[in-house]
């Protein structure tokens, strides 16, 4: 196999040449002798057929269940094959950034529609065209509504431990105090919030349906903490949208969450995206990218990058962001996903999650899986007890083939998708019957 160098030694020289060197040795005189790097220990490159067959043989290694009822934040849809006949088009599967992208009209027109959908989806004014994932999207939203004289900001114990953990890195950089406010019963208490909101709270994050699956009581926490001045972060997830009130409907000041369920797979973590909208009194705060829509000079309809703070560009200390780019072809493939699905499919989906996490519920629950939460209502997930060590119930499920639950606080936290069918589940449930019975 030979190297893939786009130029041939003769063109190569003859830039030398250009700017008087004779060795591409000298383009590094300026790096010390005894801290350059001669060789690397890598193996002799290998043919495409041997690649593929390495490859191959990497892969098989990977263990893919056929039924899951995990979720955590990350959760397994089913994909309509439409989204990936688009999304693989080359005109959009390309790692070029846009950043002349008035000249990209394609590019933008996508954004926009996305941004459209999402502003559609959670019931608010103004999007942008997406962060890197969901924890992202909870952290830059804090930042979003820190003022002068209101800087703390509480975050619910009820959220993704992983979102809880970015917000904390963040909110460290720039001195922001974070209070994270205990639950009572895998929710969170409005009174509790109550006795901790103060006048310098800027913001509160509380995510619904939260980690636990459960449904806050968003009415009353949304009205404690604007009662006091501050702002309501929202994490929504944005299958759950298509059935419960949107975040406009609780009169959020922004809405953030995890594009993932939306036409992307579980693909080992990524990538996702975050999706990010809010009213449009706080939209000159969003960060990142902003799509509008125009006329050109002959009257005809285009789309510019617009709205963005020009501190992030040229008075970067005073920045509430530094986040400049988005999750373009993520950003399409959710697009795509909710144009295929329509406003009735995606409700067909959402209903379908909800009707079987609450069949598996109540199967659980008869073979003494008393469900954590009591009577609080949840969406597609639910924490439960576990009669026996949730390890060894869930190494007996993979021997089936089924990816249980993930074991959290001595109990497991179950989801359920439209892809999880009345025989997976009553599946599972035989499963765990025999686990029990050993």
């Amino acid at each position: 196999m030979g190297s893939y160098i786009p130029a041939t030694g003769e063109e190569r020289q003859a830039m030398l040449q250009a700017i008087g060197l004779t060795s591409t040795d000298h383009l590094f005189d300026v790096v010390p002798e005894n801290v350059r790097v001669k060789s690397l220990d890598l193996p002799q490159g290998l043919s495409e057929l041997e690649v593929s067959q390495k490859m191959a043989g990497m892969a098989s290694k990977n263990r893919v269940f056929q039924s899951i009822f995990r979720g955590a934040g990350a959760y397994c849809h089913y994909i309509p094959s439409i989204v990936k006949t688009v999304t693989s088009k080359e005109e959009f599967l390309t790692a070029y950034t846009p950043y002349q992208a008035e000249i990209s009209q394609g590019v933008l027109q996508s954004i926009f529609e996305y941004q459209t959908q999402i502003c559609e989806l959670t019931g608010m004014d103004v999007s942008n065209a997406s962060v890197y994932d969901g924890a992202v999207a909870a952290a830059e939203a804090i930042f979003m509504c820190q003022e002068r004289k209101r800087s703390g900001v509480i975050v619910s114990g009820a959220v993704d431990p992983q979102t809880l953990t970015v917000i904390q890195t963040y909110c460290e950089s720039r001195d922001v105090p974070v209070t994270v406010l205990p639950v009572n019963g895998y929710a969170t208490d409005p009174a509790a919030l109550k006795a901790v909101l103060a006048k310098d709270t800027a913001a509160v994050y509380v995510q619904s349906p939260n980690y636990y699956g459960v449904l806050e009581d968003m009415d009353a926490l949304v009205a404690a903490t604007h009662e006091v001045g501050a702002k309501v972060i929202m994490g929504a997830n944005p299958i759950s949208l298509g059935l419960l009130k949107t975040p406009g409907e609780y009169d959020v000041d922004i809405a953030v969450g995890e594009g993932q369920p939306l036409g992307m797979p579980l693909s080992f973590g990524g990538p996702y995206l975050g999706f990010m909208a809010c009213k449009q009194a706080m939209m000159r705060k969003l960060p990142g990218r902003i799509v509008g829509e125009t006329t050109d000079a002959e009257g005809r309809r285009c789309f510019v990058l617009t709205l963005q703070a020009r501190e992030q560009h040229i008075r970067r200390e005073k920045a509430s962001s530094n986040i400049c780019s988005n999750e373009a072809l993520c950003a399409m493939t959710a697009s795509v996903y909710l144009a295929a699905m329509g406003p009735r499919g995606l409700r067909q989906v959402a209903e379908s999650c909800a009707a079987h996490a609450h069949y598996l519920a109540g199967e659980l629950a008869k073979l003494g899986f008393a469900l954590r939460s009591g009577e609080k209502p949840f969406f597609h997930e639910f924490l439960t007890d576990c009669p026996v060590e949730p390890e060894k119930l869930c190494a007996a499920l993979e021997a089936q083939g089924i990816l249980g639950g993930l074991p959290v606080e001595g109990g497991i936290l179950w989801c359920c998708t439209e892809r999880n069918t009345k025989a997976d589940m009553d599946k599972l449930i035989a499963v765990i019957g025999e686990v029990l019975r050993t």
